[in-house]
């Protein structure tokens, strides 16, 4: 099986901490070269030192911030100028606040549009010249398991992240016959800081401690654990390998079996 991500360029989006980092590490790990992308400039040279670099690659960063697309675009096209060629993109960044979608603002949805989906559309419409001409893409987004099933409480989040979804198939349809796959990782309960906001905030509301929280969402987990981020990052490390060049246009939950629809 052909795992080899030596000479392969990657650009990682929210890699400073959590899926994304993880992300990050394991496709260093595989031999890429690695450019990290998030706001936080001291963060990021951070996780610029720690990534691998035993097979002589050379790692960066990027400074930019996802909730000003047009930022993010000036940012990316400075960079493709530079290095045109960029095999794996991995769009990841954090979702929407929770809440009942009937209690919703219309700008909230709107924000999370343009965080989510007009950032990614953005990003590969930039480094898809760059992918065309190598003959090997590898777009993978990390989005929810929300995409199979609606999530109780992520009105906007569902709703934003299902549209990713359906552009992403669209792309994988179109990008196909170039070498270039487009897919989904949908995380499930991961150990991140997301989720164990999401847990306060639950405590908070229901009176209940922190600790009876994550017991009871561990207990609707066939698996009755969270996932690690290295074990969301291995899923999304693999659809960017050479051994993954038939795998398409697809959702890959890793949630410990918990979306209760194939």
């Amino acid at each position: 099986m052909n795992l080899d991500l030596r000479n392969k360029q990657a650009l990682v989006c929210g890699s400073t901490q959590g899926i994304g980092k993880a992300i990050a590490v394991e496709l260093a790990q595989l031999g890429a070269n690695v450019t990290l992308v998030a706001r936080n400039e001291e963060k990021l040279q951070e996780v610029a030192q720690q990534l691998p670099t035993g097979q002589g690659q050379r790692h960066d960063y990027l400074v930019a911030d996802f909730a000003n697309a047009g930022e993010l675009a000036q940012k990316i096209q400075a960079y493709v100028a530079q290095r045109p060629e960029v095999h794996i993109l991995i769009n990841n960044t954090g979702g929407p606040a929770g809440g009942p979608i009937t209690d919703a603002k219309p700008e909230e949805f709107l924000n999370a549009f343009n965080m989510h989906l007009i950032n990614n559309h953005q990003l590969v419409q930039a480094l898809l010249p760059g992918m065309k001409k190598a003959g090997y893409g590898r777009i993978i987004n990390v989005i929810s398991t929300s995409v199979k099933q609606p999530l109780h409480g992520l009105g906007v989040s569902n709703t934003i992240r299902g549209a990713v979804a359906s552009w992403a198939k669209t792309m994988a349809n179109e990008l196909g016959q170039y070498g270039i796959t487009v897919n989904n990782v949908l995380p499930g309960s991961t150990k991140t800081a997301r989720i164990y906001a999401i847990i306060e905030s639950s405590a908070g509301k229901t009176g209940r401690s922190p600790e009876e929280v994550q017991q009871q969402m561990e207990a609707g987990i066939p698996a009755r654990r969270f996932a690690e981020p290295e074990e969301v990052a291995a899923a999304a490390a693999f659809l960017a390998t050479p051994a993954a060049a038939y795998i398409n246009g697809i959702n890959v939950p890793v949630d410990g079996g918990r979306t209760g629809c194939l």
